[in-house]
């Protein structure tokens, strides 16, 4: 059998001291691989988005362990980790997190900048996204004159720019109306089949978790049920 992407092992992980701690996750364990659509579904406060960020290496979990391609997370250097961050991941957040004043292509090749891309090639790596987006007629402009969809696929141009092998999506369509979320989700979705690009969802929408693969439901930091597409248990 292939070895997971993420292999979650009895994770845990707290906020705060004393009386004011907060138990996100209270001993979570999964597998993730590479192909996969995957939903992480609870009521806010239940540790789906702290799941999330653990397994984009975004924050460490206080015991258990997170082991990426068989590989120990907590063994990785930190260059290796903020390899994987900026060429091997990709993320969407439902707070669009754009530079207002910039351009759209100045948004979009911003993890080329910060990998230190050369400027020739990030503006063809930046324009090639832009096309396949259907945004290259708004490169130019303000990222603040766009509307929500537009500025949620230059959120997914910008995820896309470095050829990701995931991509985690905190809520990406919780600020659009529900045509728009669906042309958002239409375009996640396709990366996902037509790219093999592995999709980790965080999400109140029940259709939307319906779409992935394996739906995993977290409540109260506990991992209550993890399901198929099709409802048989995975």
């Amino acid at each position: 059998m292939s070895v997971p992407l993420f292999d979650v092992r009895g994770v845990t992980k707290s906020y705060g001291f004393g009386a004011s701690k907060f138990d996100a996750l209270k001993g979570v364990s999964l597998n993730v691989f590479a192909g996969q659509s995957l939903a992480i579904v609870g009521k806010s406060g239940s540790g789906k988005s702290t799941l999330m960020h653990l397994l984009a290496l975004l924050d460490d979990p206080d015991s258990g362990e997170l082991l990426v391609n068989g590989s120990p997370a907590n063994k990785l250097g930190s260059k290796q980790t903020n390899r994987l961050r900026n060429e091997d991941f990709g993320f969407v957040f439902q707070q669009f997190f754009l530079t207002p004043n910039a351009s759209v292509l100045e948004n979009v090749i911003l993890p080329l900048k910060i990998a230190g891309v050369g400027a020739n090639e990030r503006r063809a790596r930046g324009m090639a996204v832009l096309e396949q987006l259907e945004l290259a007629d708004k490169a130019g402009n303000r990222a603040t004159n766009l509307s929500g969809g537009q500025k949620q696929r230059v959120v997914i141009a910008r995820a896309l720019v470095n050829n990701p092998k995931v991509i985690f999506a905190d809520e990406p369509t919780g600020n659009l109306d529900t045509v728009t979320g669906l042309l958002v989700e239409d375009i996640l979705f396709s990366l996902n089949k037509d790219r093999g690009i592995t999709l980790v969802i965080v999400t109140h929408d029940e259709d939307l978790a319906d779409r992935c693969d394996v739906q995993l439901l977290i409540r109260d930091g506990l991992m209550e049920s993890s399901a198929s597409s099709t409802g048989a248990a995975a």
